[in-house]
C-alpha cells in the first residue's frame, strides 16, 4: 500500500516536473520569437496610397468606345472602383480564398495552425495559410519568396493595413491587382479577356470561373493542359459559395 502511495507521489511530481519545464520553455520561446521579430525590418505603410499601380495604355477610335490598340508589355490591368465589380466575384473570392475575411482582424490563426500542421507532415512551406489581406501585402509591398522571415512580415504588415483600411477597400485593392494568369492582372482584365465583358458585368458561373484561378494562374490557365482541374477548383469554390451562404 505503502509503495503504491509513493509511485502515485512520484508520478505526480513528475508530471508537475514535466509541466513547470514546459511552461518555462514557451515562455523562453515566446521571447526568442519576440526579439526576433523585433530585429525585422518592417516596410512603412505610410505610403501605401501613393504607390503607383501599373496599368496597361488602351488606345480608343474617336467615338471612345472601340479599342484599336493595347499597348501592354509585362502587365495588362484596368482598375476598376469596388461598385464597379460584380458581387458574384467578391462572394466567390472570399468563399474560396478566405471565407473568415470579415470576421478576422488581418489574419486567421486557426488558417495558419492548419497550414502549419500540413507543412510539418510535408516537410516544405507549400501551404501558407494567408489571409487576402495578406496576400494584398503579399502582391504590393513584399517579395514572393516562401521564408519565414517574408511570412512574418506579411502577418504584421497585415495587422496595420487592416487599420489603415476598410474590409471592401482591401478586397477592392485584391480584386484589381490579382493575377489571373499571364500578363492579366485584375478582375476587370480578366472579365474581358475570357469572357469579352466587364467586371460588373459577370455571371456566377463566370465569377467562380475567375476566382478558381489565383491560387495557380499558370497551371489553370483556360489555355493550358489543366482543364480538368480548373473545372473542379470552380465547382469547388460554388461549392463554398453555397456553404457560405
Amino acid at each position: 500500500m505503502k509503495k503504491r502511495l509513493s509511485l502515485k507521489r512520484d508520478s505526480r511530481e513528475i508530471l508537475v516536473d514535466v509541466l513547470i519545464f514546459g511552461f518555462a520553455g514557451l515562455i523562453l520561446l515566446m521571447a526568442a520569437v519576440l526579439i526576433w521579430l523585433s530585429t525585422l525590418e518592417i516596410p512603412d505603410l505610410s505610403s501605401f496610397e501613393e504607390r503607383r499601380v501599373q496599368q496597361s495604355t488602351k488606345i480608343y477610335d474617336r467615338t471612345g468606345e472601340i479599342m484599336l490598340y493595347d499597348l501592354h508589355q509585362d502587365v495588362r490591368r484596368t482598375v476598376v472602383p469596388f461598385d464597379q465589380i460584380s458581387p458574384y466575384i467578391k462572394n466567390a473570392t472570399v468563399a474560396i480564398e478566405d471565407d473568415q475575411f470579415y470576421n478576422h482582424f488581418g489574419i486567421d490563426v486557426k488558417a495558419i495552425i492548419r497550414a502549419a500542421v500540413s507543412n510539418v507532415q510535408e516537410g516544405g512551406l507549400g501551404q501558407g495559410g494567408s489571409t487576402i489581406t495578406q496576400q494584398v501585402i503579399k502582391n504590393s509591398v513584399l517579395q514572393r519568396e516562401k521564408t519565414f522571415t517574408r511570412k512574418a512580415k506579411e502577418a504584421i504588415l497585415a495587422l496595420k493595413l487592416e487599420q489603415l483600411k476598410t474590409k471592401d477597400e482591401i478586397l477592392e485593392i485584391y480584386l484589381n491587382e490579382s493575377p489571373y494568369g499571364g500578363t492579366i492582372y485584375g478582375a476587370e482584365e480578366a472579365a474581358q479577356a475570357f469572357f469579352r465583358t466587364s467586371a460588373k458585368d459577370l455571371t456566377l458561373g463566370e465569377a467562380a470561373y475567375l476566382a478558381a484561378l489565383p491560387q495557380a494562374p499558370t497551371y489553370l490557365s483556360p489555355y493550358g493542359n489543366n482543364r480538368d482541374d480548373l473545372d473542379s477548383r470552380q465547382k469547388l469554390v460554388l461549392e463554398k459559395m453555397r456553404e457560405n451562404g
